[in-house]
Parts: C-alpha cells; sequence; structure tokens
C-alpha cells in the first residue's frame, strides 16, 4: 500500500517520527532542497522485505524502520502463519525477541500486539536477549514463527526485523516472497487489530533452557583453566555469556567495563563489529592489563563470536584470529572431541568461507556442503552437525539453535583453549599443524562501502561484461556466474573465480553485493602448500603478498 506524507503521517503511530515528517515537509513546502531530498528519499518505495527480513535506517516514511513499518510487516506475517499453521493445531505461537537498540522493546510489543489482534498467541522474551535465545525458543516453545528486532552489528541508527519459521531457520525463499506479498496487501493501519494485551511476557525460565543447552556444547569432564577477556561491545551478550561460563565452570572472564552494559549509541566504537577497525582497541587494552589466554567479543545481538590470541609480532600484541582460522578450530576441536560421526554428519560452510573446512571434515570420513551466504542456508543442510560463515558466525549445536551463535561458540573455542593450554600449546599451534597437513590457507576481504547502492550494481555488471583473465599473475581458469544457479545452489547475485599458478594449490574469489549493508564485498582465498614446519614464515608472507595483489587487481576489474 503507497501512501503519500500526509496519509502516512495521519496513520503513523509514534508521535516522534509524525513529528518528525510534519518538520521535514514543511521545510520542503518553505523550498529546503535538503528537506526534498529527504522526503523523497523516505516516500521512493517501500523499505523491502526479504530473506533479511527488514533492515534499515530508523526514521519516518515507507523507507525507514519505524512503528507503522513494522507494524504492517508483522500483520504481513501474522497472514502467513494464518495460511500455512494446520487448523488442528490451535492458534499458531510466535515468539518474539528484542536487543537493546533504539525502540527495539516498542517494536517487538507492537508486533505482539498484530499477531494477538490477528487471533495468533504471542509470546515475548522477558528482556533484551542475545538472537540465539530466540532462535532456541522457536523450538523449544513449539512455535509456528519467531521475529527477532534486531539490527546485528549495523550502525548504531539502524534497527532491524528478522523473521524465522516453525523449524528454528530463517526464512528463505519462497516464504520471503509469500510474505511480502501479505505485507503489501495490508491496508490502512487503523484496520490492524492491536490490543492493549493478551500476549505473554515469558520468564527467566526460557533463558535456563537456553542456558542448560548451551553448556551441553563442551564436555562436562574437560579442561576449563583459561583466562579471558570479553566485550559484548555495548550489545545483550554481557548477562548470558557470563552465566553461560558459569553453569560450564569456566573461570569469570575479565569485562571491558566502559563495553560492557547495553548502550544503542554505542559511544566507544565507529561501527560495532568486531571486524571492522579499532572495534577491538579496548579489548586489547584490557588484555595488554591483564594477560589473558584469549580475547572473546560478541557482536551485539550476540549471535557472532570473534577471538583473538598473544602475538608479540602484532601490533599491541594480540592478532584477530580471521573468520576461516576460527571455523576451522572449531571443527578441528569437534572431531578430535569425537562430537561428529563419519559418515553420518555433515559440515557445511557458506561459499564465501575458506575451503579449509571440506578437507577437514574429507579428512574425518563428514559429508560436507556448500551454501549460499547467509545461515538461513547453512542451518538447512541436511544432517548438519557443524555450520560456519567467515563472517564469525558459528553454529555448533544445530539441534538447539539453527543459527550462528556465539554465545556456544565462545564456551566451545574456551574448551579447546583450555585442552590445548593443559598441553602447552596454543590455538596458533593448531593452525600451524592445519597448515602442515592441508596447506596454508590464507584469506582476505576487500570490502567497499558506498553511499549510492548504483555504484555496486555497476561494479558486478562491469565484472560479468569485462572478466579478467588473470589476477595478481594467476591465470582465471573458470568464472562462475551465481545468478544461474546450479544444482547445488539456488541462484544469487555473485561471481566466483578460480585460478591456478606457480607455487600455489590454487585461489578463488568470489564477488557479491551484501545483503545487509551497503558494501560490495570480495572474499579471496590463496592455498599454499607447506612442506615442513620452518617453511610457514615464508609460505605466510607469499599469501600475504599474493592476498595483496589479489585485492589490488579486482579493485581494479570492479572499478572500485
Amino acid at each position: 500500500m503507497r501512501l503519500e506524507p500526509t496519509q502516512w503521517i495521519a496513520e503513523d503511530p509514534d508521535p516522534d517520527t509524525r513529528a518528525e515528517l510534519e518538520a521535514l515537509v514543511r521545510a520542503a513546502d518553505g523550498g529546503d532542497e535538503d528537506a526534498r531530498a529527504d522526503l523523497a528519499d523516505r516516500f521512493r518505495g517501500t523499505l523491502e522485505f526479504g530473506t533479511a527480513g527488514l533492515r534499515g535506517a530508523m526514521g519516518g516514511g515507507p523507507m525507514r524502520m519505524n512503528r507503522a513499518v513494522v507494524m504492517r510487516a508483522a500483520a504481513g506475517l501474522a497472514a502467513y502463519v494464518q495460511d500455512t499453521h494446520p487448523a488442528d493445531r490451535g492458534p499458531g505461537l510466535v515468539v518474539i525477541g528484542y536487543d537493546a537498540r533504539h525502540k527495539s522493546e516498542r517494536f517487538a510489543r507492537d508486533t505482539a500486539a498484530v499477531m494477538t489482534g490477528a487471533g495468533l498467541a504471542a509470546a515475548v522474551l522477558p528482556r533484551p536477549l542475545p538472537t540465539p535465545v530466540l532462535a532456541f525458543a522457536i523450538r523449544h516453545l513449539g512455535a509456528a514463527a519467531g521475529v527477532m528486532v534486531t539490527a546485528s552489528h549495523n550502525p548504531p541508527q539502524d534497527n532491524g526485523y528478522k523473521v524465522y519459521l516453525g523449524d528454528g531457520s530463517q526464512i528463505v525463499p519462497p516464504a520471503d516472497a509469500e510474505i511480502a506479498e501479505r505485507i503489501a496487501a495490508v491496508g490502512p493501519l487503523k484496520t490492524v487489530p492491536t490490543p492493549e494485551d493478551g500476549w505473554t511476557v515469558l520468564g527467566e525460565d526460557v533463558v535456563a533452557a537456553y542456558l542448560d543447552r548451551a553448556v551441553g556444547v563442551v564436555a562436562p569432564d574437560g579442561p576449563r583453566e583459561v583466562s579471558t577477556v570479553y566485550t559484548p561491545l555495548h550489545g545483550v551478550g554481557l548477562r548470558t555469556l557470563l552465566a553461560a561460563f558459569d553453569r560450564a565452570g569456566f573461570p569469570a572472564p575479565t569485562v571491558v567495563p566502559s563495553q560492557a552494559e547495553p548502550d544503542p549509541d554505542f559511544p566507544t566504537v565507529a561501527f560495532p563489529n568486531p571486524e571492522e577497525p579499532g572495534a577491538m582497541d579496548l579489548a586489547f587494552e584490557t588484555a595488554r592489563a591483564h594477560r589473558p589466554d584469549l580475547v572473546i567479543a560478541n557482536d551485539p545481538d550476540a549471535d557472532r563470536c570473534a577471538v583473538a590470541v598473544p602475538d608479540p609480532a602484532a601490533p599491541g600484541g594480540w592478532r584477530m584470529l580471521r573468520g576461516d582460522e576460527l571455523g576451522a578450530l572449531l571443527a578441528v576441536h569437534l572431531v578430535r572431541r569425537g562430537a561428529a560421526v563419519p559418515g553420518r554428519d555433515t559440515f557445511a560452510a557458506s561459499i564465501v568461507s575458506s575451503s579449509l573446512l571440506s578437507k577437514i571434515a574429507a579428512r574425518a570420513g563428514l559429508c560436507y556442503a556448500d551454501t549460499l551466504t547467509g545461515f538461513k542456508w547453512i542451518s538447512r543442510v541436511p544432517g548438519l552437525r557443524y555450520g560456519y560463515e567467515e563472517a564469525l558466525g558459528y553454529c555448533v549445536d544445530p539441534a538447539g539453535v539453527r543459527d550462528k551463535d556465539g554465545i556456544t561458540a565462545a564456551l566451545l573455542i574456551a574448551e579447546l583453549a583450555a585442552d590445548l593450554k593443559r598441553g602447552s600449546r596454543t590455538l596458533g599451534d593448531l593452525l600451524d599443524e592445519l597448515a602442515l597437513t592441508h596447506g596454508l590457507h590464507a584469506t582476505d576481504q576487500l570490502s567497499a562501502r558506498v553511499a549510492d547502492l548504483s555504484l555496486i550494481g555497476a561494479a558486478m555488471e562491469r565484472l560479468r561484461a569485462h572478466p579478467p583473465t588473470e589476477l595478481a599473475g594467476l591465470a582465471v581458469t573458470g568464472v562462475d556466474d551465481l545468478a544461474a544457479g546450479s544444482e547445488e545452489l539456488p541462484p544469487t547475485d555473485g561471481l566466483r573465480y578460480r585460478m591456478a599458478g606457480p607455487g600455489v594449490d590454487g585461489a578463488r574469489v568470489v564477488v557479491r553485493p551484501s545483503g545487509t549493508e551497503p558494501k560490495l564485498k570480495c572474499y579471496l582465498e590463496a592455498v599454499l602448500p607447506v612442506s615442513e614446519p620452518s617453511a610457514l614464515p615464508q609460505a605466510r608472507a607469499a599469501a600475504a603478498e599474493l592476498l595483496a595483489a589479489l585485492k589490488r587487481d579486482l579493485a581494479t576489474a570492479a572499478g572500485i
């Protein structure tokens, strides 16, 4: 339903965004060109609902995240649940969680009101909690669907609306399009019933049930002697992670004090994402004072986990592990602990992640699957035992949480570090061992953030029209346009290049637009043979040079 500014203002339930839009309209009517451009941008369409649900900047109008947009999305989701939930099972239950961002709780309660008004049962988590608690609660409570109000690691001005189905996984096609159709069919908001009560606010018992499940990822008799520094990056992870560590028997982490409590403005970081430059500076400062074995970070909704290790050669004495490195370490730990059954269980990673996981799985006699990016795909792999994505997402207990989970990943990496420490070894030693066994799998990323989204489309079009035949001195031996799809993968907007040349056991580049941010992302991997431990430093130096050359040549080819 397309509305003009005056119509939208008339039905906007939020006095804040009404006042914001009224001021913009007055300024635009008075000749303010910036106000006119801003108003035109807010009303150029409707915030698109897709496989990532909704995500965007907060503000008034249909192209922003606000109560009116959320209530329309909730009404469309309610119609979808009513149409697909078996009638003989009674009213479908929708579980709703929220983080600590601006208006997240308000959006959650608006969603509960819409679900209740539609004749469904609604249950809201008791307080701001990590996304994996919501993903767990869907299956734990037998819900028909779930909603998590979060923008994950996006900037503070954003919020989002992530939708799950009753299997506990995020939506994928065709469900996203079917929900979007029902959202588009929602009439005036005054026709959407929104009672003031009638839903359930869940108690702390649902959090306790999640924690009971979470601590099961570590062996009950495993080692626990490991010291950690932890930061939730102003998000909602602190209480849940500390409770998980305590229940599992690990020493309490030292918490970065200035980032401990939820703060929707994220005042100490430019971007609340452990991957972003500077985001971990305060954690490293705390680590230099306390000298722990590990630094662990969650993103603001605690579904991602980042780890840093002591490294005298690194600036400041600490090195962030790449997402692919942590993904391989967790996989090997599960294999060595006997937590994955050969011939039955499957490891999976997205196509932008390192190929090392496939080799670890093959050596262990496990099945392996590649998927498109996103845990909505990884979580649906048949027989999944473990899945990860290079962007710090790890699913270590798919039977409990069919999504990435930064709490259980933190528990598992702490157990691995404690086990290695007992033998006077480190995570770095295990990474060296993997390089000697499988070859050095070096990965990196080229990411271009844009203000104009058309630049991303132009870069993809340029690469399709003029595909490079050589990158970093390596011959491009194969190009896959992922938009065509295949027997293994649904179609997606992406390109994959395979390369070969002297001194490497293969190289790969995947280029795709981000699904959640205004970025073009390029994922690089080079595999170099390593004959003996003494050759590792030279191999790492050669890999770094090769990845830098790949970045440079790819940026030129894409025009970014």
